[in-house]
């Protein structure tokens, strides 16, 4: 077996691994995925140098890792609305928007992770509550190196030294800094006791419940699913919206009439999931992609709605971009 083969054999099982850690430390799942293209190119052009003083994958994720430093330099943060300002108190439409150049936080396909559970590292570490999209979105309130020591310490439980030795930081920079980003993610992260796992039948009866409440246009529906405190939230617009009042009167409106909707349901970031389509104003038995939702879940109720209005997310899931009655 040659050298290249010998890499390819080997670095391989770790993509997946990969490609959530650059997804967590980027919040995209496209720039990810070129992340790690890179990171391949850059370990096979030196694997005949590597000299195994460590194991293939943490000289795999020290490359990663510092490709996503450099890609982080010179881009901005990329939010949720959540993330920028209050909520509004005006359910009503018009919504605020971004302006078009504006970076959001992107979903993630769970399809793109992995979802066996067969025990194998590499798919144990992507399918992790980590990649859940409000964890993912407190990243982004972290500087790059902070997140990424939070990262490799935390996710991956690397030792401070290997840290420190990765990102080229003494140890003592790598425990400070780690200190500083647990204390900022304790303000910002959602608690852990709402943590729950969608693959349960609850969870699934709950997205199915959104889902029709949409196709049928029955906002009374969505009420009944909804939490007390529930957040709703819809790039590309900067307006969101808390509490079950405000949620509600706003869905009114979304929601349209009978047919307007039609969805299909996925996961994305290990939790339930919508992709989206809008009839066409024009032509009624023709639907056009219009995003996805990824919904939080609290025990029997839904916490969150993060509505991503983003067409070209349909086909990344794996998708039509449009299909007719």
């Amino acid at each position: 077996m040659t050298a290249s083969q010998d890499f390819a054999a080997e670095a391989e099982k770790w993509r997946r691994e990969l490609l959530a850690h650059c997804y967590r430390m980027l919040g995209s799942a496209d720039e990810a995925e070129d992340v790690v293209q890179e990171t391949f190119l850059r370990a096979w052009r030196s694997y005949q140098a590597f000299e195994g003083r460590s194991s293939v994958r943490v000289w795999l994720y020290r490359i990663a890792t510092n490709a996503c430093l450099t890609a982080l330099q010179n881009r901005k943060t990329r939010p949720l609305p959540s993330g920028i300002g209050a909520p509004s108190d005006d359910p009503s439409p018009p919504l605020t928007m971004a302006e078009p150049e504006f970076t959001w936080l992107q979903p993630i396909a769970d399809a793109r992770l992995g979802t066996r559970s067969d025990g194998d590292p590499a798919e144990v570490v992507a399918r992790r509550e980590d990649v859940r999209l409000a964890l993912v979105a407190s990243l982004q309130h972290l500087p790059p190196r902070q997140r990424a020591v939070l990262l490799l310490r935390e996710v991956l439980e690397l030792p401070a030294l290997e840290v420190g030795h990765m990102l080229g930081m003494s140890t003592a920079a790598v425990k400070s800094a780690l200190q500083r980003a647990r204390g900022r993610i304790d303000q910002v992260a959602p608690n852990a006791e709402h943590v729950t796992l969608p693959a349960k039948p609850e969870q699934r009866a709950l997205l199915e419940t959104y889902i029709e409440a949409f196709e049928k246009a029955d906002s009374a529906a969505l009420e009944k699913v909804l939490a007390q405190d529930a957040i709703l939230e819809i790039t590309p617009s900067l307006t969101w919206f808390s509490g079950l009042t405000t949620c509600i009167e706003h869905l009114r409106h979304a929601v349209g009439s009978p047919g307007t909707w039609s969805m299909i349901p996925t996961r994305a970031n290990g939790q339930p999931a919508a992709v989206a389509y809008l009839r066409d104003a024009d032509d009624v038995g023709l639907y056009r992609a219009y995003g996805v939702a990824v919904l939080g879940i609290r025990k029997d109720k839904i916490e969150r709605i993060t509505a991503f209005g983003d067409a070209s997310l349909v086909t990344a899931f794996g998708y039509p971009a449009s299909w007719e009655v």
